[in-house]
């Protein structure tokens, strides 16, 4: 069977290496022009890190890991520690531990995995034709390709969730609130841990670094503010500079100091997609961000993606009723905790960004007591019912306090 894959991401990719193992032939095109992925770096959780190690990856993608032990958060304003509490409970629950890794690096893996040979890039697809047993995609250089079902991973402006989704009610992206400013440092002790996720707060903003390959830290800031700001690249980091002023941790100063943006510095006004549930017509369908494009609040985005290449390998293996029964089976194994994840999403960056001062101020009050339980918790809540897990769900230790919820996350 020949399977086109739009879209070379993370989703794209690992979908395209489950179903090519199966002896599918797979082809990936990409609008992109060069392997220049959005976004920095990203947290693999277990259960995306799961799919990779099915996919045969478990020791490169160990490589690219940063080692994260432990994880705190601290007070912006002068650096005071609130809570530090160790992340072992997270590998004891769910079987594996997460990952931060490098965006590039992760991208890198997978499409050499998948064999660059068979992913062409600056292919964009401007039209999709099923006419019930081929699928049709043509390019924008009038040039087409046909197989015999396409998956859309096509990220959050998807133009195969338009034609999945063609009369229906629209599908329109959301304001989260707040734009994350995000990079790669050299991995420096002042700013936190070198095994830490360390995490400075206050007035509704977030300031973090994680550990990855290559002795670096993965940073981000997360600033409130409206929608469509204007920013240019030359302004450089003097608007994290004023967003940041008065912040007088030591740690926060001093990443604010290693960010060179000529090297590594990305701003990205964050936003998301209400649940919908049709994410198929006939011999479509759509994965990742076209799918169920969320806030990175509780880190789950890649992660999500991920479980959509794994449900769609093993529904491939199993099913073997035709294109169109198989791809509903996978809406139906993906479409409801993928919408769960994004409405978790935004209830934790409602919670932490201010936009209800006095609900975020119970929160840091919070920190101040916490030992770290109900956070784990909260991470393992978000994991528990992966597809990866094949309804194991978590061993429950006495750190998780005898259940696992969502309520805290991270």
């Amino acid at each position: 069977m020949k399977i086109i894959v739009v879209g070379a991401g993370i989703g794209g990719t690992s979908a395209g290496i489950a179903l090519q193992r199966l002896g599918h032939e797979v082809v990936i095109y990409d609008r992109m022009r060069e392997n220049r992925p959005v976004g920095a770096a990203l947290s693999l959780w277990s259960n995306g890190v799961k799919v990779l190690n099915w996919l045969g990856l478990s020791r490169e993608v160990a490589a690219l890991g940063g080692r994260m032990e432990t994880m705190s958060y601290r007070d912006g304003a002068d650096g005071e520690t609130w809570c530090r509490f160790p992340l072992d409970p997270v590998a004891s629950a769910t079987g594996q531990r997460p990952y931060p890794v490098a965006r590039a690096d992760l991208q890198e893996l997978l499409m050499r995995t998948f064999g660059t040979e068979r992913i062409h890039l600056g292919k964009e697809v401007v039209g999709l034709e099923d006419d019930g047993e081929r699928v049709t995609a043509h390019f924008a250089d009038g040039t087409s390709d046909i197989g015999d079902l396409l998956l859309g991973a096509d990220g959050a402006r998807s133009l195969t969730r338009d034609w999945v989704n063609q009369g229906g009610a629209p599908i329109e992206r959301s304001y989260c609130g707040y734009t994350n400013y995000n990079g790669l440092v050299p991995a420096d002790a002042r700013i936190g841990p070198l095994t830490e996720w360390t995490t400075y707060v206050g007035e509704g903003k977030r300031c973090a670094v994680m550990p990855v390959a290559g002795d670096r830290f993965y940073f981000w800031f997360d600033v409130p503010q409206p929608a469509g700001l204007p920013y240019d690249r030359t302004e450089g980091k003097q608007p994290l500079l004023e967003a940041f002023d008065g912040w007088d941790a030591p740690g926060v100063r001093t990443l604010l100091e290693a960010i060179d943006p000529a090297s590594s510095l990305n701003r990205v006004e964050i936003w998301d997609i209400d649940p919908f549930h049709t994410w198929v017509r006939g011999r479509v369908a759509i994965l990742g961000d076209a799918a169920h494009n969320t806030s990175p609040d509780i880190g789950q985005g890649a992660c999500s993606a991920l479980e959509d290449a794994f449900a769609l390998g093993i529904l491939f293996a199993t099913n073997t009723e035709g294109v169109e029964d198989t791809l509903l089976r996978y809406q139906a194994v993906r479409s409801e905790r993928a919408g769960d994840l994004v409405l978790r999403a935004r209830r934790r960056g409602d919670e932490t960004h201010a936009f209800d001062p006095a609900v975020t101020q119970a929160w840091y009050d919070s920190l101040r007591t916490q030992d770290g339980a109900g956070i784990i918790r909260g991470i393992v809540g978000n994991i528990a019912g992966s597809p990866v897990n094949l309804g194991g769900g978590v061993l429950i230790s006495s750190a998780l306090g005898g259940g696992v919820d969502a309520r805290d996350g991270c």
